[in-house]
């Protein structure tokens, strides 16, 4: 496992804010949920990885160098 220098987080940190959403692209895990669920973001952790709460209730890490997640425009309210 590769683990991203403090600025490589930092950037992911400020493109993957808490409370932003995004969309699954690709997860490497047999309890993944489905490409194209959405989620919000609780965070980052120190080694790159992004926090979503699935939509679908799966808590799963998009993982640093694995998975893929795009953020997605919010929604009008």
């Amino acid at each position: 496992m590769m683990f991203p220098s403090k600025e490589t987080v930092e950037a992911i940190r400020s493109r993957f804010p808490k409370g932003c959403r995004v969309e699954l692209v690709r997860m490497e895990d047999a309890q993944a949920p489905p490409v194209g669920t959405k989620g919000t973001v609780q965070g980052v952790d120190d080694a790159g990885s992004i926090l979503v709460q699935w939509d679908n209730g799966c808590g799963l890490n998009v993982v640093y160098g694995a998975d893929i997640c795009r953020r997605i425009p919010e929604s009008p309210a």
